[in-house]
């Protein structure tokens, strides 16, 4: 991944330390990276400031803490927990240029861009998949067709997945059988947790973002990882040899994720809205996509790439992108919660 040029960490600042007219962008790292927000720099002369989360649990607590920033990137399980909580505020979207450019396909999901009454709560940025990803000289291809070898005891200290509830939770819901959790009963969420400590015996590292998972795995520290597209795209431009399989027969995880306006930000307004719009430009997707192995939720920046290309990465169409797999939609509060919870013990190794 690519390094900001201004990084500011979340860690050591207090929560109302940020410049009151400049623009606090409250990211995943690895987002900082200016070929994303090209058109902002261009406009603005520079890159707005980062501040970092781990995963969206941590972000949202931090956040109702009084953790003040003006922009934050949740995904699709998390836009109506935060917007419920009053961390988010609505954005006009006549001043989304590429508004009406968002693939149909996103634009219909439920629970995501729009509430019931047609507000929007975010701009959809990047969709992309939590699939297998291996070393294909230390493991088995036979074996890399089932989700059921993260907890195989052959690969005892090889493996990772991420320090993440959510891609946990698809993890272990897609290898009992589970494509829809937001229906999981009290049997299946044991069922998924007793899978998730059998995984734990196996686990060398829970990654905190990808490059420190593509670290490991070029490393030989990792052989065998429930990761994002990037890592793969990135350990292959390394010489690395891996590969990734959406297609295990229990299937893949699929998710969107956007950038939200935050209802603690008290930066710039023409600001934050050139953020979003630079991150909707269509310049962004070819980038997205060879990059990060990504795709952008510009339909328009999406149908001028190679067809071909497009069509390898297996982002030709949402619909189809979302066969065979475990959409992140919002969970039950009260499920969550209890999967936060559960999978603290786990990976305490209770």
């Amino acid at each position: 991944m690519k390094h900001a040029l201004v990084l500011l960490s979340s860690c050591c600042l207090p929560f109302a330390a940020w410049a009151q007219d400049g623009l606090i962008v409250f990211d995943w790292a690895g987002y900082e990276d200016p070929a994303f927000h090209e058109a902002y720099v261009e406009k603005n002369g520079g890159s707005p400031e980062f501040a970092f989360f781990g995963d969206e649990d941590e972000a949202f607590e931090k956040l109702r803490a009084g953790f003040e920033a003006d922009i934050s990137h949740p995904c699709s399980q998390s836009v109506v927990k935060w917007r419920d909580a009053g961390l988010l505020k609505p954005i006009d979207t006549s001043r989304i240029t590429a508004w009406n450019d968002i693939m149909p396909g996103i634009a219909a999901m439920p629970n995501f861009m729009l509430d019931d009454a047609g507000q929007a709560w975010v701009v959809p940025f990047e969709w992309g998949n939590t699939l297998l990803t291996y070393n294909t000289e230390k493991v088995d291809a036979a074996d890399a067709q089932s989700l059921q070898i993260f907890a195989d005891p052959k690969y005892k200290d090889r493996v990772s997945i991420g320090n993440n509830v959510d891609d946990a939770y698809a993890l272990a819901s897609l290898a009992i059988g589970l494509k829809d959790w937001t229906q999981m009963t009290d049997d299946q969420f044991a069922a998924t947790s007793e899978f998730l400590r059998k995984v734990h015996q196996n686990v060398r590292l829970y990654w905190s973002d990808s490059t420190e998972l593509q670290q490991v795995m070029a490393g030989g520290e990792v052989d065998l990882a429930w990761a994002w597209n990037d890592v793969g795209v990135n350990l292959l431009a390394d010489a690395v040899p891996v590969a990734t399989n959406a297609n295990t027969t229990e299937g893949n995880s699929t998710w969107v994720c956007g950038y939200s306006l935050l209802a603690s930000g008290n930066g710039s307004e023409d600001l934050a809205y050139d953020f979003l719009n630079a991150e909707l430009d269509a310049r962004v997707s070819e980038y997205l996509l060879t990059a990060w192995g990504y795709g952008h939720a510009n339909g328009t920046g999406m149908a001028a790439l190679d067809p071909a290309a497009v069509q390898a990465a297996g982002y030709g169409d949402v619909g189809k992108f979302a066969e065979n797999t475990l959409f992140q939609s919002p969970l039950p509060a009260e499920l969550k919660q209890r999967m936060i919870a559960e999978f603290e013990k786990i990976k305490a190794g209770y």
